[in-house]
């Protein structure tokens, strides 16, 4: 576009024909927002003309937000949410709302109201969850960018699973104002992109401080791009091992530590660290995700239990379950959990594990829900501690399926990560490779 090689209409309009292609396959968008009905384009902005797929957590105005629910399936909001005013205001256009796992619980997007999203790399399997629909709109070039949250790994699952990046800013770096929360402790908004270098310009424009969210914190203005491009040289990196780590499968682990290797050659300094510690904080995560759900939907769970999908309405009664005394230890857990990792980053710039144990399981079957369980293990401690934490195309199975690399930094270090994760990038070609469909 800054060459004038193509405008910005030209752009959306090769997004809404591969939407019409595939869509009706892979059931990535709940609405499609038509061409006609968009503004015209804002020629300036560091979005400017990039047409963007939003997960339909986010109050759209005039759009129906649906949440992938029944409760909510002709809700229309008054007005944006903060995220969504700040990447209008950067030019870009939306142009679609996306599958999620109902009210974002859950790590499939097989949504019983709206469908099931499905994996473009294998239609049989997952795209992950709950962001499954903005992971799968960029992969097949239905978006150039989408917008996702993250609770328990909501973000970085799909962009794993669907050979795409996907970042989980810092905790209170993005505004939570507008979408609808699942956890008022643990929810994050981030950017699911093809790159590492569009990530960091996603957050360039949405993050920043919001006086009426109670989560956004005050922080100096991040600055994402100019040092992404810095080397690795005697950057120190924790790569992850430990019997918590070593469940993974093997090829999962084979490619992770090839990509480790690959930042050696760079100057990096590896160190392997222990992070069995992490396994309490994944399942403190599970806890206190299920118990804010069903705080949050507690009238709707009482006046219409019904209207919940059979594994959404069972997390939510087990949340419901659980009592005071493991609540508040699951929170100590996060206490204690914070504080090793604050010391771990006081001798390490990034920490490298999996994104996921698995590749993308069967949407269908009998193990495709223990299957699914499994996604959340090495993502689900990162929304505990509220790290920054991206994951970035690091291979393939032998069937085909995309591996994630999971790069972790301390506290609103977002650049740490975005940096790691490029240079990697910069020298193979995994974030290259495009599903055929």
């Amino acid at each position: 576009m800054k060459s004038n090689e193509m405008n910005a209409s030209a752009l959306a309009e090769a997004c809404y024909r591969q939407i019409e292609r595939l869509n009706p396959t892979l059931n990535a968008f709940i609405t499609v927002i038509p061409p006609e009905t968009l503004p015209p384009f804002n020629g300036s902005g560091l979005l400017y003309g990039i047409p963007l797929a939003v997960k339909d957590l986010y109050d759209t105005k005039g759009i129906r937000t649906t949440a992938g629910s029944r409760f909510f399936a002709d809700h229309i909001p008054q007005e944006d949410a903060f995220v969504i005013q700040k990447v209008k205001k950067a030019g870009a256009q939306i142009i679609g709302k996306t599958n999620t796992h109902e009210v974002a619980l859950g790590v499939t997007t097989n949504n019983p109201h709206f469908g099931a999203c499905r994996n473009p790399w294998d239609i049989t399997r997952t795209p992950g969850g709950s962001s499954g629909g903005s992971a799968v709109a960029v992969a097949t070039g239905m978006a150039l960018a989408g917008l996702g949250t993250d609770t328990g790994g909501s973000i970085r699952i799909p962009a794993a699973l669907c050979g795409v990046v996907g970042f989980k800013p810092t905790f209170g770096r993005v505004s939570l104002r507008g979408i609808l929360p699942l956890s008022w402790n643990l929810d994050h908004a981030g950017p699911i992109t093809r790159k590492v270098e569009d990530a960091a310009l996603m957050l360039q424009a949405i993050g920043g401080y919001d006086e009426l969210d109670p989560a956004s914190m005050k922080t100096l203005p991040g600055d994402y791009s100019s040092h992404i491009k810095d080397s690795m040289k005697d950057r120190k990196i924790a790569l992850a091992i430990g019997n918590f780590i070593e469940e993974a499968d093997s090829e999962i682990l084979e490619a992770v530590h090839l990509a480790v290797r690959i930042l050696a050659e760079q100057g990096a300094i590896i160190t392997e660290v222990n992070v069995d510690f992490l396994k309490e904080a994944a399942l403190a995560n599970s806890l206190m995700t299920q118990a804010d759900g069903a705080a949050f939907h507690r009238e709707r769970l009482q006046e219409h239990p019904d209207w919940f999908g059979a594994d959404v309405r069972q997390r939510l009664e087990t949340g419901r379950a659980f009592t005071s005394s493991e609540y508040i230890t699951a929170r100590h857990t996060q206490t204690k959990v914070k504080r090793q990792c604050e010391l771990l980053f006081d001798e390490y710039d990034v920490l490298i594990l999996p994104t996921t144990p698995i590749a993308a399981p069967l949407l269908e079957g009998e193990n495709a829900i223990e299957r699914a369980r499994q996604l959340t293990r090495f993502t689900a401690p990162f929304n505990l501690t509220g790290l920054p934490a991206l994951t970035i195309p690091c291979g393939f199975t032998k069937a085909g399926l995309p591996i994630g690399l999971q790069i972790i930094s301390r506290a609103w270090n977002e650049a740490g990560a975005l940096r790691a994760g490029y240079a990697y990038q910069q020298v193979t070609e995994w974030h290259l490779q495009k599903p055929v469909i």
